[in-house]
C-alpha cells in the first residue's frame, strides 16, 4: 500500500536534513576529508584523465624519436625510461583506475543506493592510487626512473642489470597504485551484491553492473599474481633472495608467468566495463531494451572464465612445449566467440531500434569501427606460427593499440558524454564534440594503422632506432604526423568537457530519454542521490513506470526519514533483492589520507633503503588501522531500525549478509589467489631444479613442526570456543586465548625453520620456503590483532549476541588463516619428503 502523501513542509524539513548529513565539509578540508563515493569517484576520473594526458605527452615524444631513422629526440636511455612510463602509465594509472572511478560514480545511482557501503575504503584506495602514481612520476626528479619495460622482465630488472633504483619505483610505485584497485573490487562486489534497489533482483540488474562485477572477480583472481611478482621481485633486489636467479635455483620464467596471469586477463578487465558502457547507451540511443540481454551477461561471464586460459599468449618464443602452445592458442581463439555474441547484440539492438545520432553513438560507431578489427588481428596472433614471426615488432603495437584505445577509449568517450549531463546539468557543444571525435578518430588510424605495415616490414618494437635498410622512415613519419592530429583531438575534449561544465546549455532532466535508475536522480545531484530509495520491477525502469523518476526527491519512502542523523544504506537480498537491512556508513573523516601517508611514508623508507624507518612506520599504520576499526560505521548502533513505517530491519550489525561479512568473502578471495600464487611459484621452481631441497639444506626433524601445527590447531578450538561462547555474553577470554596460541604458533614455527632451511638467500628453495612461512605469519599476527580488537569490542558492548557481526568474521578469518597455515605446513615439510 502506498504511504501517505508527506506534508511538503516535513519534505522539505527532511530534505534539509538529509543534505546536512550527507554535505562535504567546505573548503579544501572538506575536500580532503570527503569519502562520499560522488567525490571520491570524480577524484579518480580526474586523476585518471591526468595521467592520461602525461602518458600521451610521453607517447608524442616517442614518436617524435621514430619519425625518422637518424633522429636524435631522445637518447637511448630517456628513450627506454619514456616507453616504460608511458606503458606503466597507460595500463596501471590511467585504465583500471578511471574504468573503476567511473563505476563508483554510477553504480550506487544505477542501483538505486545513496553510497558505496564502504566509504573510508574508497577515498583510502584514491589517495593509495595518487600516491603510487607520484611515486612512479617523482623517479624523474632523482634521475632514476624505471627503463625496463611495463612488464619488468627479469634479469634485466633484477639489482645485478639494474642496480639503480629505478626499478624499485616501478615496483613500489605500482604495488602502492595496485592496492586502490583491490580495494575498489571488494567495494564493487559488496555494492553489487548487497545494495541494490528493492525489487532490483539479478535479472533486472543493468548491464553496466553485471559487466563491473565480473570484472571485480577478474581484479581480485587476476592483479594477486603481479603483487606477488612485484614483492618476490623487490624482495630479491633489496635482500638478495633469489627466486629469479638461476645459479641459485630461481628461474626468470616464473616472473613472465606471474606477470601474464595478470596481463592478459588485464585486457578483458579493461574491456568488460567499456562493453557494460556500450550495452548502456546502446540501448538508450537505439530507443529500445538491449537484444540478448542474457546472452550479454553469459558472454560476459564467459570471458572472464576464459581470459584467465591466455596468459601463455605473450610466451609463444620463451621455448613453452608445442602441446602446451596448441592449448593457448585454442584458448586464445575461443574468447573471440563470447566476444562476438556481444558484438552481434549490439547491432541487433541498433538494427531494430530508431537509433538517434548523438555524440556518444559516434564514438560507438568508432569502437566498431576500430576494435573489431583490432579483435581479428588478435585471433591472428593467436597462431603460433604468425607470432613467432611479428613477436616484438611494430605489428603488436599496433594491435595492442587497436584493441586497448578502440575497445576502451572509444565507450569511454562515449560514456564520458553521455553521463557529463548527469554531473553537470549541462549539455557539452555539439559541434566542437563532432569536431574533436572526427580528429580523434581519424588521428587514432593515421598513426597505428601504418605500424601494421612496418611491424611485417621487420621494425622492432621497444628500440630508439631503425637502420635506413628497412625503409620504413616514411611510414614512421607519417604515423608521427597523425598522432599530433589524434593529440589536439584528445585537447579538444578536455576543452569541450571543461567549457561544457562551466558554460555549457543547461540540460533538462534526462535529457537523453534513458531507462536506467541512474537518470531519476534529482538534478543537481545531491550527495545522498536519492531521498528515498526507490523501488523498481522491470530493467528499464524510468521507461516501465516514469512516475519512479518524480519519487525519487520524496521522503516518503525506505529510510526518507532522517531523524537520527546518521549515514543510511539500505541493504537488500543478493538473489530476490528484498530489503534486509540498514547499513549505518561512516562520515567525513581523515583517517584515510592520514593512512596512505602513513603507507606512503613506510614505502618511501623502503625505496630509500632506510629498513629501519620502514618497520618504525608500521607503528602510525597500525595505530591508524585501529581507529578506522574502531569507528567503522557506528559502533553503537541498534540491533534493529525502522525503514519506514510498519518496516523494521536489522542494523548490519545483527544482518546475515552485512556488508563487512561480504567484504571478508571478498578479501579471502584475492588473499587465496596470491596464496596460490605463492604455491605456484613453489612448484615451479621445484619442476625446474634437479634437487628440491638441494644439497646442503635439510628439512629436519618433524617434531618442532608439529608442535607448532597442534599450535595453530588449538587456534582454531579456540576461536570456535569463542565463537559459541559469545551466544552467552562471553567470548573475549577464547578469543585471548586464540591470540596466545597463535603468537605460540609464529615462534615455534619460525624456531622449526631457522636450523634445517637456513638463511633464504642460499638458494631459491630457502627463499621461497621463507616467503611462504611468512607470507602465513603475517596472516597469524593480523588474526592475533584482530581477536585483541574483537575482545575489547565485547568488553565494551559493542559486539554482543544481538550484534555478533565482528565475531563472526573473526572466526571466518581464523578457520582461513588456519586452513591456509595447514597447506603451508604439508608444502614446506610433507612434499620435500615425498620426492
Amino acid at each position: 500500500m502506498s504511504p501517505a502523501p508527506l506534508d511538503p513542509m516535513e519534505n522539505a524539513a527532511r530534505l534539509e536534513e538529509l543534505h546536512r548529513i550527507w554535505g562535504n565539509e567546505p573548503g579544501i578540508v572538506g575536500q580532503l576529508k570527503a569519502v562520499n563515493h560522488s567525490t571520491v569517484a570524480m577524484r579518480f576520473i580526474v586523476t585518471g584523465f591526468a595521467f592520461l594526458l602525461a602518458g600521451g605527452v610521453l607517447g608524442m615524444f616517442i614518436r617524435l624519436q621514430l619519425a625518422w631513422f637518424d633522429v636524435e629526440v631522445l637518447d637511448p636511455a630517456r628513450f627506454n625510461q619514456f616507453v616504460t612510463m608511458h606503458g606503466t602509465t597507460m595500463m596501471f594509472l590511467f585504465a583500471v583506475p578511471i574504468l573503476e572511478g567511473f563505476a563508483m560514480y554510477l553504480l550506487p545511482k544505477m542501483l538505486g543506493s545513496r553510497d558505496l557501503p564502504f566509504p573510508r575504503l574508497s577515498a583510502f584506495g584514491y589517495w593509495c592510487y595518487l600516491f603510487g602514481g607520484l611515486f612512479l612520476y617523482s623517479s624523474f626528479l632523482f634521475d632514476a626512473a624505471p627503463d625496463g619495460g611495463w612488464f619488468m622482465y627479469v634479469p634485466l630488472s633484477d639489482a645485478t642489470y639494474s642496480p639503480g633504483l629505478g626499478a624499485d619505483f616501478w615496483l613500489i610505485g605500482v604495488t602502492f597504485a595496485e592496492i586502490a584497485a583491490v580495494l575498489a573490487a571488494i567495494e564493487l562486489i559488496v555494492t553489487i551484491l548487497i545494495n541494490r534497489a528493492p525489487g532490483m533482483d539479478l535479472r533486472r540488474m543493468p548491464l553496466f553492473a553485471w559487466a563491473m562485477l565480473v570484472t571485480a572477480f577478474m581484479i581480485a583472481f587476476g592483479f594477486p599474481p603481479l603483487i606477488l611478482a612485484s614483492i618476490l621481485l623487490e624482495i630479491q633486489r633489496a635482500f638478495d633472495f633469489a627466486f629469479f636467479e638461476v645459479a641459485r635455483g630461481g628461474d626468470p620464467l616464473l616472473w613472465q608467468h606471474l606477470f601474464w596471469l595478470f596481463g592478459h586477463p588485464e585486457v578483458y578487465i579493461i574491456f568488460l566495463p567499456a562493453a557494460g558502457m556500450v550495452s548502456m547507451i546502446i540501448a538508450t540511443f537505439a530507443r529500445r531494451p538491449i537484444v540478448g540481454h542474457t546472452w550479454i551477461v553469459l558472454a560476459f561471464v564467459s570471458v572472464g572464465f576464459i581470459s584467465f586460459g591466455l596468459w601463455v599468449h605473450h610466451m609463444y618464443t620463451v621455448g613453452i612445449p608445442l602441446l602446451a602452445l596448441a592449448f593457448f592458442s585454442a584458448a586464445s581463439m575461443a574468447v573471440a566467440i563470447p566476444m562476438g555474441i556481444q558484438v552481434f547484440a549490439w547491432i541487433a539492438t541498433l538494427w531494430s531500434g530508431r537509433p538517434w545520432l548523438r555524440v556518444p553513438m559516434l564514438y560507438l560507431f568508432g569502437f566498431f569501427f576500430i576494435f573489431i578489427p583490432g579483435g581479428l588481428t588478435g585471433v591472428m596472433l593467436a597462431m603460433v606460427p604468425l607470432d613467432w614471426q611479428v613477436h616484438d615488432t611494430h605489428f603488436v603495437v599496433a594491435h595492442l593499440h587497436y584493441v586497448l584505445i578502440g575497445g576502451m577509449m572509444f565507450p569511454l568517450f562515449a560514456a564520458l558524454y553521455y553521463w557529463l549531463p548527469l554531473v553537470s546539468g549541462r549539455m557539452p557543444s555539439e559541434s566542437l564534440s563532432r569536431t574533436a571525435f572526427w580528429m580523434v578518430f581519424l588521428g587514432f588510424n593515421l598513426t597505428f594503422l601504418p605500424m601494421h605495415l612496418t611491424g611485417l616490414l621487420g621494425m622492432p618494437r621497444r628500440v630508439y632506432t631503425y637502420p635506413q635498410e628497412l625503409s620504413v622512415q616514411w611510414l614512421n613519419l607519417f604515423s608521427t604526423a597523425a598522432s599530433f592530429l589524434l593529440a589536439v583531438g584528445m585537447i579538444a575534449i578536455a576543452v569541450d568537457v571543461i567549457i561544457s561544465l562551466r558554460a555549457g546549455r543547461k540540460a533538462a532532466r534526462n535529457p537523453w530519454k534513458a531507462g536506467t535508475l541512474e537518470w531519476a536522480v534529482p538534478f543537481p545531484v545531491p550527495q545522498f542521490n536519492f531521498a528515498s530509495v526507490p523501488e523498481v520491477d522491470g530493467r528499464y525502469p524510468l521507461w516501465d513506470r516514469p512516475e519512479v523518476d518524480e519519487a525519487t526527491d520524496r521522503t516518503d519512502g525506505l529510510l526518507g526519514n532522517p531523524w537520527h542523523g546518521r549515514r543510511e544504506l539500505l541493504g537488500t537480498g543478493i538473489l530476490s533483492a528484498k530489503p534486509e537491512q540498514v547499513i549505518r556508513v561512516s562520515t567525513s573523516t581523515w583517517i584515510p589520507i592520514l593512512s596512505a601517508l602513513a603507507l606512503a611514508g613506510l614505502l618511501a623508507c623502503f625505496i630509500a633503503k632506510f629498513y629501519l624507518g620502514a618497520a618504525l612506520m608500521v607503528v602510525p599504520l597500525l595505530a591508524l588501522f585501529g581507529v578506522w576499526a574502531w569507528t567503522t560505521g557506528h559502533p553503537e548502533a541498534p540491533a534493529e531500525h525502522e525503514a519506514r513505517p510498519g518496516l523494521v530491519l536489522p542494523t548490519q550489525y545483527a544482518a546475515r549478509n552485512a556488508p563487512g561479512w561480504w567484504a571478508l568473502v571478498s578479501s579471502l578471495l584475492i588473499d587465496g589467489a596470491l596464496f596460490a600464487s605463492l604455491v605456484f611459484a613453489y612448484f615451479y621452481l621445484w619442476l625446474g631444479t634437479q634437487a628440491w631441497p638441494p644439497a646442503g639444506i635439510g628439512v629436519g626433524t618433524l617434531g618442532m613442526p608439529l608442535l607448532a601445527l597442534a599450535l595453530l590447531a588449538g587456534c582454531a578450538v579456540a576461536a570456535r570456543w569463542a565463537w559459541r561462547a559469545l551466544a552467552r555474553g562471553g567470548g573475549a577470554i577464547g578469543w585471548l586465548t586464540a591470540a596466545l596460541l597463535g603468537a605460540g604458533f609464529i615462534a615455534a614455527h619460525w624456531i622449526a625453520l631457522a636450523g634445517p632451511v637456513g638463511a633464504p638467500q642460499a638458494h631459491a628453495y630457502a627463499s621461497v620456503v621463507w616467503t611462504l612461512a611468512g607470507f602465513h605469519f603475517v596472516h597469524v599476527a593480523v588474526a592475533v590483532l584482530a581477536s585483541l580488537f574483537v575482545a575489547a569490542r565485547i568488553r565494551r558492548g559493542y559486539t554482543s549476541p544481538a550484534r555478533p557481526l565482528e565475531a563472526r568474521v573473526l572466526a571466518a578469518l581464523w578457520r582461513y588463516t588456519v586452513a591456509q597455515g595447514a597447506v603451508a605446513w604439508a608444502v614446506i615439510h610433507l612434499f620435500p619428503r615425498m620426492i
